[in-house]
């Protein structure tokens, strides 16, 4: 059968220093050793796509996402072409579906009044009003950005990196990865309904846990938490310099059974 044309994605690794004690909600084990914690949520059983694995917030770019009228502030579209090695068009899309999902999913909005300053969301009802409202698709975030008189804070985003799923799925995404520090005083949690458990797992603990068979990971996010590790602290880990290659991993028959590779000079952590 023809492989199935990939839909353009977004998914953001929102990032906090590991502070002093286990990580909020970590599988037994869990150690600050490495300076980080990245949050992560678990899909439910019942989803199409990944069910029960530990994933990034992010989904599928919308054709709301390409509006050009969006409030913005930072690099702009053509900046961040050259940043995802896509067309400006593609990657203001890109930008604006990786800020959506992570509100939605996880309620921290990556957006402020000015392009120096960081909305601060905690406990705001009326905005987690407009969230539940952006989820359902009743508003856009152009609406909700000029309703609250606010940009996209585009400078607060590093690219990581771009998986498309193999060939041989039904359902395919050609995903960029994104890094980004979670705002002071802002709170990510799971407010989705896409999951049943959110967390923020230190890399190492997360990668050990699947080592174990405690959680599951997809190829892309076990890479992307290996090159965390690497990292070690937060702002490491946004100063790093990414090259944004077309990643792909391949299955081949052998020994009676189907195997899932990652691309060559890709380092597997599991």
């Amino acid at each position: 059968m023809p492989p199935v044309t990939p839909r353009d994605a977004a998914t953001v690794m929102l990032l906090r220093p590991a502070g002093g004690g286990p990580p909020e909600g970590g599988p037994p084990g869990a150690t600050d050793r490495h300076g980080l914690r990245v949050y992560m949520l678990r899909r439910r059983a019942s989803m199409a796509f990944a069910a029960g694995a530990y994933v990034f917030p992010g989904g599928s770019v919308d054709p709301g996402d390409a509006d050009e009228t969006i409030p913005w502030a930072g690099p702009g579209a053509a900046e961040w072409g050259t940043r995802l090695d896509a067309p400006a068009e593609l990657a203001h899309a890109l930008v604006c579906a990786a800020v959506r999902e992570t509100f939605e999913e996880s309620g921290v909005l990556l957006a402020g009044p000015d392009a120096g300053t960081v909305l601060a969301t905690a406990g705001d009802e009326a905005l987690e009003a407009d969230r539940r409202e952006l989820l359902a698709g009743s508003l856009s975030l152009a609406g909700l950005l000029r309703r609250r008189g606010l940009v996209l804070r585009s400078d607060l985003l590093r690219p990581w990196a771009r998986w498309i799923t193999p060939v041989t799925e039904a359902r395919r995404y050609d995903t960029r990865f994104f890094a980004a520090a979670l705002p002071d005083g802002q709170r990510a949690r799971d407010v989705s309904g896409e999951a049943d458990e959110a967390v923020w797992l230190e890399p190492a603990a997360a990668l050990e846990a699947a080592s174990r068979g405690e959680i599951s990971l997809w190829p892309p996010t076990a890479v992307t938490l290996g090159e965390l590790r690497a990292c070690g602290t937060v702002p490491a880990a946004l100063a790093a310099r990414r090259r944004m290659t077309a990643l792909i991993p391949e299955v081949m028959i052998a020994e009676g059974a189907a195997w899932l590779t990652v691309p060559e000079g890709v380092e597997y952590p599991l």
